[in-house]
């Protein structure tokens, strides 16, 4: 059981950070700085992005719940 939710972990991590990465830029950062937020303002659908938006909550909804239930099983495992 602890192995299962271990790599369930290692799975959402994974794609929490790909989902991150995908992630349009908001403007404001570094990015800006050097002139990649030119760069950013052209395309991209309002409908992927959303989708995006919530495809990430679910991964992440699913990592917190990875998180508190291996911290459940390893605490009264023992």
């Amino acid at each position: 059981m602890v192995l299962g939710f271990t790599i369930a972990l290692i799975v959402f991590s994974l794609l929490m950070i790909l989902l991150v990465l995908l992630h349009k830029g908001k403007g404001g950062g570094l990015s800006d700085m050097f002139g990649g937020g030119a760069m950013s303002t052209g395309g991209g659908s309002a409908v992927a992005e959303r989708n995006l938006d919530r495809i990430t909550i679910i991964v992440a909804l699913g990592w917190f719940v990875c998180i508190v239930v291996l911290g459940l099983v390893l605490k009264y495992k023992s």
